[in-house]
This record gives structure tokens, sequence and C-alpha cells, in this order.
């Protein structure tokens, strides 16, 4: 794969693939997302992603959305603690029409009152039905319990009650500040040429005035381990252990997603599954996940399971973490372990929606697109000690937090 580079004079960074495909792809990565907000503007990142397709200077909401609908594309957008997205999937010969849309949605957005006042009963809604889910709340929790007293433990949603107090005025700062070339990155994959990428993108966005960063991150710096248990209206038991983990700039960050692929991955027969799941069947949901950002990280294992059975589960969950931290893998476990994160790697490689989403990403953080291959290559060059050694790190029983929901009809057993 190819990855082609441009840097507008305001900033703004473009990376571009180009596929022989009658489908392309574009979206504009902004390198600010929840953590980036100030206290008083818990979810307003996430609220914003909202609101930008709800009218411009020379659009209403229906323009907005017909404007793509019209032409069968798919428009979408997300938040995540660190960025926020738009992106569409198109017909190649709608791709001018799609980057004037961007352009226009991201640089002359109203945030008319009507439609504040509307979309705020929207997240709201959306905030209550997470609170109907304990799988989903309990990510929430966990994180704030993790990194507590830091912007990252902050859910993405907000709260009703900081939602509500939302204006023109709250919006517009936060864009003022974070919206800014320098932050962003234009990331397209498609079966066009680059320069003529370039000249679109310098037709759109060349009028995005170029300012300074004035809002600087906090780093994270300090991880306190804590046990948690929260009775709750639920029929079962749901789980998290995890704790802070490496950041994108650490090299252990590729052992360490070795380890989370095998330990709970998405695959079958990961060693939590085949354990706890198949071997005694007292789950049917259990996983593990590595998620890194810009200087920390955060792994978390997941499970629910009837409250008769969560000690039981608990204790061959611990199992299987002491066989990471106590038995050096063989070259043979490692090579497979290896083979089946290259593999899913690439069914993730082969879509081209993926590919244009991580592109972005990867600019954000790197300023560079590795190729399939030289991810490959960092893969196989993790040793058994260095798996032993992340184990031993992040597995390390005093380094472990754990969150227990229990039935509120239950007595609290020691998670």
């Amino acid at each position: 794969m190819e990855y082609q580079y441009y840097t507008l004079p305001n900033g703004l960074r473009i990376v571009h693939r180009r596929v022989a495909s009658k489908v392309a792809h574009l979206g504009v990565v902004i390198n600010a997302g929840t953590r980036d907000e100030l206290p008083h503007e818990h979810g307003l990142a996430h609220f914003i992603e909202h609101m930008i397709f709800k009218g411009t200077k020379k659009r209403s909401v229906f323009h907005i959305l017909s404007r793509l609908d019209s032409v069968g594309a798919d428009l979408n957008a997300f938040t995540t603690k660190e960025e926020t997205t738009i992106y569409a999937s198109f017909i190649t010969s709608h791709y001018e029409r799609t980057m004037e849309l961007f352009s226009d949605i991201l640089l002359n957005s109203t945030f008319p009152s009507k439609e504040i006042e509307k979309e705020q009963e929207v997240v709201i809604d959306e905030i209550n039905s997470y609170k109907d889910s304990p799988a989903e709340q309990i990510v929430d929790d966990f994180e704030d319990q993790v990194f507590t007293g830091h912007a990252l433990g902050k859910n993405i949603l907000g709260t009703p009650k900081m939602v509500k107090h939302f204006t023109r005025e709250t919006i517009q700062r936060f864009i003022d500040e974070n919206y800014i070339p320098s932050k962003m990155v234009i990331c397209s994959v498609g079966n066009i040429r680059f320069e003529r990428v370039i000249q679109l993108a310098l037709k759109y966005f060349s009028d995005f005035p170029s300012k300074p960063e004035i809002r600087i991150r906090e780093v994270f710096k300090h991880y306190n381990p804590t046990q948690k248990t929260i009775q709750r209206s639920i029929y079962q038991s749901h789980l998290m252990l995890g704790s802070a983990a490496y950041g994108y700039s650490d090299p252990k960050r590729v052992a360490l997603s070795l380890v989370n692929n095998l330990l709970g991955g998405p695959a079958m027969n990961s060693r939590l599954n085949l354990a706890i799941r198949e071997k005694h069947g007292i789950t049917y949901s259990i996983e593990s996940q590595y998620t890194p950002y810009a200087d920390t990280g955060f792994f978390n294992i997941y499970m629910a399971t009837d409250d008769v059975n969560i000690e039981k589960a608990t204790a061959l969950v611990h199992v299987e973490l002491d066989k990471l931290r106590d038995i050096k893998m063989s070259s043979r476990q490692l090579r497979q372990a290896k083979r089946q994160l290259i593999g899913q790697l690439v069914l993730t490689f082969d879509s081209n929606l993926n590919d244009m989403l991580s592109m972005g990403k990867s600019m954000l953080v790197f300023d560079r697109v590795d190729s399939p291959l030289d991810v490959f290559r960092k893969i196989e060059l993790v040793t058994e000690e260095e798996i032993l050694e992340v184990s031993n790190e992040i597995f390390a029983p005093d380094y472990l937090s754990s969150l227990l929901y229990l039935n509120k009809s239950k007595n609290k057993p020691k998670p």
C-alpha cells in the first residue's frame, strides 16, 4: 500500500491511498475529544459531533442530510476520548460533493438554538439508554475508576445536567479552540488522483484560519489500583478487571496487543473463552480489551455471569492471568499467537473504510501511516521474554483494579 501525504499552507494534513474501486471513502479527523473538555464542558465534544449536521449558513438540516443521502452515500461521525471523526462512503464521482459538504459543516455551522434544544433531548435519551445496559455502563464507571480525577476518566456522552447547559457560545468556543488546521487530518481512500485530492482540499479547506494550539492536554501520571462493588437492580453480576496500560509511544504496546488478543480477543479460542465459557459453561460474555491513548492506555477484562458463579469465574480469570505471568510461552505458542493476530489484521486492512479511519488516527498520533507490512514486522519482532514482562507488569495482583456490579438482593463477594 502506498500512502501519499500533503500539508496545506494552513497546517491541515492530508493522507491518501489510491485504490481501484468504484467506492471512495473520505474523512476528517480532529484531534479533539472528551479529554480536551474543560470541567464545565463534559460531553461537549460528543454534542458537537451531533450539532455539526444541524445547519450551516447556506444549508438547513434537511439539505445537509440530503446532500449525500440523495446520491446513495453513507454519512456518519463518532467521538472518542481523543478525537472526533466525520466520514462518508460514496461513489467516486461524488468526491467533490463530499469534500465541499465537509468544509461547509466544519467551517460554517450556525448551531441554531432550536436545534440545540432538540439535540439536547436526543443526547439525554442516549445517556439514559446506557443506564439500561450494565455491560456498557460498567466500562464508563471502570474507566472513571482507573483514571480518577483525570479527563480520560470522563464518559464521552456527559451528564443530562451538563448537556442541558450547552449553548451556542459554549459550542463555538470549543470549536474555535480545538477545530484548528494543525489538529485536523483529511484522510482519503479511493480511485482518484492525489493531485485532484490536493486541488479540492485547497479549494475547500484553505479558508480554515491557522491558529496556535491554546489547549494543552493534561498528561496522566498517577494510577492507583482500587477495588469497588456496586449494588444494582440487575439479573446477573458484571465484573471488570484491569488497569492503566501503555500509550501509543510505548513500544510495549505491541506485546500487550498480542497478549490481549491471546487472552480475550475476538476469536473463540481465546484463553478466557476456552477456560470459562467452553470448559465450565458459567458465562456467555467474556472478553478483554486494550485501548492505547497518547500518553497512557486502558486494559480491561469484562464478563457477566449468574450471581452464584461470580466467585468461581473470577478465580478462573486469575488462574489465566497467573499462567501468563508465571509461564513463559513456547516459541510455537508465540508463533501461533502472532499468526492469529496478523490474520485478523489482514481482514481489517481489507476494508478500505477501516483503513481510511486508521490512516487518520495514525496521522494524528505518529504523523505517518505504517503499511500493513510494517505493522506485521513489529508483531513478528515480539519475543517470549517481552510477553512475560508485559504480563507481569499489567497483571500484577497489586496493580489490578476491579469493579463488580452485584444484584442488590445478594451479598457482596470479594472480587
